[in-house]
């Protein structure tokens, strides 16, 4: 039995997740990472010159900050009681999990589209995007969702379950706040990109094998949803490089394969046009139930994902307590 013990935070935080999700009312250690990321970019911008140098403090500052405080509220939780510590780390776990939210907020986009209101569904995909949205017709709306679901599946769900299995809750939160450090200062423009490069650069770095191993079980996964998932296969070795980051297209191929359509392409950025190129072949329209599916095909793939990381769990920590 103990043999199991170091998987069970790991499930319980992903059934809380499916369950709950984020409570909107509720604090979230994320935000707070957020908030860090930004006081420390002020200080930095204030008292360094060098912002490559600055850049690499800054993710010094906030990855130590970020992994030091959740290990020591779960070393005194383990200390006092076992069953404490699990409770705590599978509530931790939860936070760091994204798969309910993802798949709440892209669904407001599809209810949306599916009633006619464009406007709406716009509004509701730009909370969930980076680009700007004014321009998008409703096919642009509709692709940036199903993107962003299969892109944020490796970014939101399986990653950090990888971190997890290999660190617990603190391997989650480390890789969580270099996540966010590239969300919020890991871009190529005039402001970011000194002082974002180490950051850029590192979850580059982290992302390498889950965004593959995530697009590999998207395509396994594909047969039990009736997906295809041979040309998943095939669009994902085809088009995976189709992206400046070297993971993002990862997922979204391995996602327009399954479902048989075209994603990516042109898009706006803070007012400016970036040209990127098509991923998938525009064998149908796009439709609003995409959105549905691409949520289908994420947590197919995090279930697969998840079933991986407890056994790793298991395999790693198990004899420790055994």
């Amino acid at each position: 039995m103990k043999f199991f013990i170091p998987a069970i935070p790991l499930l319980a935080g992903f059934l809380l997740d499916a369950c709950i999700g984020d409570p909107p009312n509720l604090p979230h250690p994320i935000r707070w990472i957020g908030a860090l990321i930004a006081k420390t970019e002020q200080f930095i911008r204030r008292h360094i010159s060098n912002l490559r140098r600055g850049g690499v403090l800054l993710a010094v500052i906030v990855l130590l900050i970020s992994s030091i405080i959740p290990a020591v509220c779960l070393f005194i939780c383990y200390r006092i009681h076992l069953l404490l510590g699990i409770a705590a780390e599978s509530i931790l776990i939860c936070y760091l999990l994204a798969a309910r939210s993802l798949r709440d907020e892209s669904m407001k986009v599809c209810k949306a589209a599916e009633s006619g209101d464009t406007e709406a569904a716009r509004k509701a995909v730009s909370m969930i995007v980076g680009r700007d949205t004014a321009r998008l017709d409703e096919s642009g709306i509709l692709r940036a969702a199903v993107e962003t679901v299969a892109e944020n599946c490796s970014d939101g769900v399986t990653a950090p379950m990888l971190y997890i299995a290999l660190g617990g809750a603190v391997g989650g939160f480390f890789y969580k706040a270099a996540n966010t450090m590239d969300s919020m200062i890991g871009y190529q423009n005039e402001k970011y990109k000194d002082l974002g490069r180490f950051a850029a650069k590192l979850d580059d770095v982290l992302n390498f094998i889950p965004s593959r191993l995530t697009a590999l079980l998207m395509a396994a996964v594909c047969p039990i949803l009736r997906f295809d998932g041979a040309n998943a296969f095939r669009i994902w070795k085809r088009d995976r490089r189709k992206h400046a980051s070297p993971n993002s297209a990862q997922t979204e191929s391995a996602c327009a394969g399954a479902l048989h359509l075209q994603l990516a392409g042109d898009a706006w950025y803070f007012g400016e046009l970036h040209r990127k190129p098509y991923i998938g072949d525009n064998d149908r329209q796009i439709e609003p139930d995409d959105i549905r599916r691409a949520n289908r095909l994420m947590y197919g793939a995090s279930i697969f994902m998840l079933i991986l990381c407890c056994t790793l769990r298991c395999i790693l920590f198990g004899g420790v307590l055994s």
